[in-house]
């Protein structure tokens, strides 16, 4: 199993529009890296979700429901692709930038290290260390 994080801006797709979808469609991602991240993710890989812009935090995790696809949203001749995700369960409490920022066992994490990339690869390390962070009380 691999892990990875998707940002999502939360006023254009929000966790709690994942829930109510059951299964949703991660879709939109316009750039190359990202794109070569999600071709390389497979049916019960788990993921982050990642609110981007204004909560600045994980939220809760995901499982890759499908292998990916051409993506819906773009043209037919272009090359982007999309997976399907569903939601697994919320975290106790999010997990902010700022924690992820302050704990050393995160250093090289790439959220951090490639900001403006949306969709990121995660150690097995990683994914347990924001997960145990949202079992503790914030900072």
């Amino acid at each position: 199993m691999a892990y990875w994080l998707l940002k999502s801006e939360p006023e254009t797709y929000a966790w709690d529009d994942l829930c109510r979808e059951k299964v949703g469609t991660w879709d939109g991602v316009r750039n190359h890296q990202a794109k070569l991240n999600l071709k390389a993710m497979q049916k019960g890989d788990q993921a982050l979700f990642y609110h981007s812009v204004t909560q600045k935090a994980v939220v809760g995790i995901m499982e890759i429901d499908s292998a990916s696809f051409p993506d819906p949203t773009a043209g037919t001749n272009e090359p982007w692709v999309a997976v399907k995700v569903r939601p697994l369960q919320a975290l106790q409490r999010p997990v902010t930038l700022q924690e992820m920022k302050s704990d050393p066992a995160l250093l090289g994490l790439p959220l951090l290290t490639h900001t403006r990339l949306s969709v990121v690869p995660l150690s097995k390390a990683h994914f347990d260390t924001i997960l145990a962070h949202a079992h503790r009380p914030a900072l």
